[in-house]
């Protein structure tokens, strides 16, 4: 049956053109993998089972691997398919981890026919390009456009280089080119000035990086659209700078809503759509940005994310949705409207009667939703399925980049197949926004994978995640990734993280902890993958780094409220023993995370670095990097905070030790906790945090496997 099925892939392909871009594209990606893996594998144009569905195929002969699509990105997925159920191998997205394979690549021993079971599959989130791409080059853009096309993601969220086209349009609307820059925010705050949350914040946005982030985008797109995705570019969704109020004043310019106390000098402006300027402005950008881009006539663009708008009224709404639409579509006449529904879910005063407005305002089939946050709550359940525009169902699974343990993927994968079943044709599709990807890969693979009619039952599913993370069929991980997937992983996405990184308060745990002190689930897990002989591959490594710093943060959070009862009790002796043993949990955490490189804060500070040409921009970039990650602006300090090596050694630890340092003083002085006082003294730490990149750690290459076992037997013998 499999020569008969390759004899009839061959014959199909003869018919065809030899020279085919979408098998030459598949090629190419196999090459970047591995040119060992590009030898083993044919590529074959096919047609799918029906018209108008992405759809591989999977035989072998000849000791051939032969994968046939119906155009490249299925191809990839069909290649991801080998890789992940014949080579037990996981590509990483990112870029300087390579794809471990097998001695010897296997063969095919059974032919697979998949369909996918809906037309767009969405990845990226606007904070993304925030809490983890900022500072990216080709190289890591390379993998990462490989990694989407492998899973299946054919509608890519694509912001990069807009700064430069909103630049030459602001120009020509009176403004200088330094106006301009002080304008736009720094390089790590981009996402939420495109959002329209706040301007000028760690700014002026240096000249290179404006011209440098054209090139960039011009790589990213082309290899997207060769890889058949249709990259989701930008439009003009009213945000003004406020400059613009006094070359125009006549026109409808309105100060938005503050957002998360920022100064005032951040306050963003907005434009009302109905004003003439607002389509002047749509047009100029769309002509601008497509002479640099092109199009793929798909635009995503937020008013009022997060923000109020100027007036709540429902015909206004209406109104104002219907001309931004109208001044795209102006322009564009294939223009379709790719809109966030995360500001249903975050803001209340989105009442049905409101969104409704909002919906009906645009055509139907021109506006698709991005139900941005279904792991937790489906808004499409709670607005009437969108007035009956069409949407995507989204696994979001992490917020500000933070490293905490979380996902639930066994209930999003039942939540989505009931939304499959039950939400009509207007549910297009599937994506994942998560906020960053400094996280682990499984839960988002297995939300693109399921999508796909492989005829995997759940327990395959737990069982390749495994395997493929071991390098071969391992039973340790495999009741490991049994008692994660279906026990510990069940809490949805949410700004959560470990104790450790959170600014210290006295009686104080933060709401963003999750895990106590010796969960059995997740020790249950770590314990078994503590009992492989030897770990090979970086997804096992990571997977042992990521969950035992989370164990370890869980006994920091008990010991952390027995130091403060005993504060209390004015316990010396007991203060004494549990402020030691904090220390020696934030030194075994740092050391842990050194045993892989995007566990660690210089890997972070080198790429910020990097990117920079002269030694003062390269000083500004590691200062808007770690400015992120520490204390963000206004008042969300600690929101992206990360358990990483260095981070936790020059940073966290400094202010844990400041905070045991004011107990015992307290103590001695027989006074209460003064909180004032404390804050001062930790606001000084953060803001004088400076980091000095060490160089490349030895124990990036060494066994992590040995160091674990150590932590398990020091804090969690029987």
């Amino acid at each position: 049956m499999k020569r008969i099925f390759y004899l009839f892939a061959t014959a199909i392909i003869s018919l065809v053109a030899h020279a085919d871009a979408d098998v030459d594209q598949a090629t190419a990606l196999a090459y970047r993998l591995s040119p060992r893996l590009a030898q083993k594998v044919e590529f074959v144009k096919i047609n799918p089972l029906q018209k108008g569905q992405d759809f591989y195929s999977l035989t072998g002969a000849d000791n051939k691997v032969v994968i046939g699509g119906n155009n490249a990105n299925s191809m990839a997925v069909g290649l991801n398919r080998y890789l992940t159920h014949y080579c037990h191998t996981t590509v990483s997205w990112y870029s300087d981890i390579d794809v471990d394979l097998p001695a010897a690549l296997p063969n095919v021993d059974r032919d697979e026919q998949v369909s996918a079971r809906v037309p767009q599959r969405f990845f990226l989130n606007y904070c993304t390009y925030g809490y983890t791409m900022t500072f990216w080059g080709w190289k890591e853009w390379e993998r990462l456009i490989d990694w989407m096309a492998l899973n299946g993601i054919n509608l890519p969220l694509n912001i990069t280089g807009q700064e430069a086209v909103w630049q030459k349009v602001w120009m020509k609307m009176g403004m200088t080119a330094d106006e301009t820059r002080n304008y736009f925010t720094g390089p790590s705050y981009l996402p939420w000035h495109r959002m329209a949350n706040i301007d000028h914040w760690c700014g002026p946005l240096p000249q290179e990086w404006l011209d440098g982030q054209v090139e960039l985008q011009q790589k990213i797109l082309e290899r997207e659209r060769a890889l058949n995705m249709r990259p989701v570019l930008p439009a003009f969704a009213g945000h003004v700078p406020a400059r613009l109020r006094e070359l125009f004043p006549d026109a409808d310019i309105k100060q938005l809503s503050p957002w998360q106390e920022f100064p005032e000098d951040c306050l963003t402006y907005f434009l009302n759509s109905e004003d003439p300027l607002f389509a002047k402005i749509q047009k100029s950008f769309i002509e601008e940005q497509t002479a640099l881009f092109g199009t793929d006539h798909i635009y995503g663009f937020d008013p009022f994310n997060e923000v109020d708008p100027p007036v709540w009224d429902p015909a206004y709404i209406g109104r104002v949705t219907k001309h931004m639409y109208n001044s795209l579509r102006a322009v564009d006449k294939k223009a379709e409207w790719l809109l966030m529904a995360w500001f249903f879910f975050y803001n209340k005063n989105w009442t049905a009667e409101r969104v409704k407005a909002m919906m009906n305002a645009v055509p139907k089939g021109k506006l698709t939703l991005l139900d941005y946050h279904c792991d937790n709550t489906e808004v499409w359940r709670m607005r009437d399925g969108f007035s009956g525009q069409n949407f995507l169902w989204c696994y979001l699974g992490n917020f500000g980049g933070n490293t905490v343990v979380q996902g639930n993927p066994k209930e999003s994968k039942a939540r989505l197949e009931t939304a499959l079943a039950e939400a009509g044709k207007n549910l297009r599709g599937v994506g994942s926004t998560l906020e960053g990807l400094d996280v682990q890969q499984a839960c988002y693979e297995a939300i693109f994978d399921h999508v796909w009619t492989t005829g995997d039952s759940e327990q395959d599913v737990i069982n390749n995640i495994a395997d493929r993370h071991a390098g071969a069929v391992n039973d340790h991980a495999r009741k490991a990734w049994e008692i994660l997937y279906n026990d510990a992983l069940k809490n949805p996405g949410g700004n959560r993280g470990e104790l450790m990184n959170i600014q210290p308060k006295m009686n104080f745990a933060h709401h963003y902890t999750k895990f106590d002190a010796h969960d059995d689930a997740l020790l249950a897990a770590w314990r078994e993958l503590l009992q492989q002989d030897s770990v090979v591959t970086d997804a096992m490594k990571i997977d042992i780094i990521t969950i035992g710093r989370q164990l370890l943060d869980g006994i920091f959070k008990t010991e952390k409220k027995a130091f403060d009862d005993a504060f209390g009790k004015r316990d010396r002796n007991a203060m004494t023993a549990h402020a030691t043993l904090m220390k020696e949990l934030l030194r075994d955490a740092d050391k842990l995370n050194s045993y892989q490189e995007y566990c660690t804060l210089e890997k972070w500070v080198d790429l910020a670095r990097s990117l920079g040409m002269a030694e003062d921009v390269k000083n500004y970039y590691q200062m808007n990097a770690t400015r992120l990650i520490t204390t963000w602006g206004g008042n969300i300090n600690d929101y992206a905070n990360r358990n990483l090596n260095g981070l936790i050694s020059d940073y966290y630890t400094k202010r844990w030790d400041t905070y045991l340092d004011e107990a015992f003083t307290a103590l001695n002085n027989g006074t209460g906790w003064d909180d004032k006082h404390h804050e001062a003294r930790q606001r000084a730490i953060e803001d004088n945090f400076k980091y000095t990149p060490r160089g490349k750690q030895a124990s990036y290459d060494s066994n992590v496997l040995a160091f674990a076992r150590l932590l398990l037997k020091k804090y969690f013998s029987e």
